[in-house]
């Protein structure tokens, strides 16, 4: 996973990255400066594919216990045409949105608002992104990354379980899985341990996750 890895570091930046990584060195030379002390807390993305895959069978497991519990008799799986093309055109649309709520969410703590926020699309990985090229607290920060899981996930979990929805459900918990990057990264934030008084969030420019200026 390593070698992975640095493959992914070493990739061939467009020029959005390019533009956003000279940004973030020139932000962390005046942090640097200030003394902050930069650390970064990044993750593979084929590494971080691998995990989702993983967690997905408890996360299923469980989501289904739950639907079939509560909702004895339906099984919970998509049967109809109709309604097999409506999941793929959600999951195709909310993948985006996913990334839309973050940039929205972290908005609100950035600050320029919107103007600090910027979205793409990594053609290696096929994978749209979304990210802030502004130091945050850590509350904001935590809080963008987790929105979409909250949003698109959790809650429409909860209510297609209560409601006997099978559609609903499926989109769900397929939303759910894509947030598995965005958990791992919060998770290793969450663990990071550090004396330092004062610590600042920066939106990795070319990576996923992010780096912690601490001081």
């Amino acid at each position: 996973m390593g070698k992975e890895f640095d493959k992914e570091k070493s990739r061939k930046l467009s020029p959005a990255e390019e533009r956003r990584l000279k940004k973030f060195e020139a932000i962390s030379a005046d942090m640097e400066a200030k003394g902050y002390r930069k650390v970064e807390l990044t993750i593979g993305i084929v590494w971080a594919n691998i995990v989702v895959i993983f967690l997905a069978i408890p996360i299923v497991v469980i989501v289904m216990w739950l639907f079939a519990v509560n909702n004895p008799g339906v099984v919970p799986v998509i049967s109809k045409s109709w309604e097999f093309l409506i999941f793929v055109i959600s999951i195709l649309v909310l993948i985006v949105v996913h990334e839309l709520i973050h940039g929205f969410t972290w908005s609100f703590f950035a600050e320029n608002g919107m103007k600090d926020i910027e979205l793409g699309f990594m053609k290696q990985y096929l994978t749209p992104y979304a990210t802030c090229c502004t130091p945050l607290k850590k509350t904001g920060y935590i809080l963008g990354a987790a929105m979409p899981l909250i949003t698109l996930g959790i809650i429409p979990l909860i209510i297609a379980i209560a409601a006997g929805s099978v559609l609903l459900l499926n989109i769900a918990l397929i939303m759910t899985l894509v947030a598995g990057g965005d958990v791992m990264i919060i998770f290793k934030l969450l663990t990071y341990r550090s004396k330092a008084k004062e610590k600042l969030i920066y939106d990795h420019p070319t990576q996923a996750g992010c780096c912690v200026f601490e001081k």
